[in-house]
């Protein structure tokens, strides 16, 4: 009965490690193909008709470009904490031609948070956006989900955000802007952090490491009764 388990278990942790490595695989080639987006040309956002169908394997990431008009009377301060300290991410509808886009414009800290302390940088009229293509984040935080009703957002939540600035056919997807300055210093763009948890081959040893030590435990089990006449 031991011997059979450890066989079992030498089983289960090989191919427990091989996936590791696969998924380690796959998870190079996700920063290599990222890294590439970042560092491309700006492209156009994808056009409307594409939006119900976007891959976001494929488009998360990738730099875009986009001209509109800023709603300002719409936008959303959403929690954030940066390398520049707390604050909040001031996410802002543009209106283009294709509809209408959020764009995370930067980040203020606490004493800019009120539109009235920064009006230079309040652009008006037609304004080109480059920045990061980024798709919606989830509602809120575990211990702080978004309310919408007291306006106290904590995560980048597209749909609920504009839901609740009343956005008709707003793209399922903001841009984060690049580190083009605004009039004023602020909002401060440019403080993307693109980071990939990439732990795996750690995990692959792990599990490669237990898969021996059950191998060795199958040979000791095997060899007396092996001995016995």
């Amino acid at each position: 009965m031991l011997l059979a388990l450890c066989l079992l278990c030498f089983l289960l942790f090989t191919a427990l490690g091989v996936w590791q490595v696969e998924r380690r695989e796959w998870k190079l080639d996700l920063i290599a193909r990222v890294n590439a987006r970042v560092a491309a040309a700006p492209t156009a956002v994808p056009p409307p008709s594409a939006w119900p169908n976007l891959d976001p394997a494929e488009i998360e990431y990738r730099r875009v470009r986009v001209t509109g008009v800023f709603l300002h009377e719409r936008e959303t301060l959403v929690d954030a904490l940066t390398e520049r300290g707390p604050g909040s991410w001031v996410l802002t509808p543009l209106q283009t031609t294709a509809g209408i886009i959020l764009v995370n414009r930067g980040f203020v800290p606490p004493e800019r948070r009120p539109a009235s302390t920064r009006e230079p940088g309040q652009l008006q009229g037609p304004v080109t956006v480059t920045g990061l293509l980024r798709l919606s984040e989830l509602k809120g935080r575990i211990l702080r989900p978004n309310d919408p009703a007291q306006n106290r957002w904590y995560s980048r939540d597209v749909a609920a955000i504009s839901a609740a600035r009343r956005l008709r056919n707003p793209a399922p997807f903001f841009i984060d802007a690049d580190a083009s300055p605004n009039p004023g210093g602020l909002p401060l763009g440019g403080l993307t952090i693109i980071q990939f948890r990439n732990t795996h081959l750690v995990y692959a040893l792990t599990w490669f490491a237990l898969a021996v030590l059950c191998a060795a435990g199958v040979v000791l089990l095997r060899k007396p009764a092996q001995d016995q006449p």
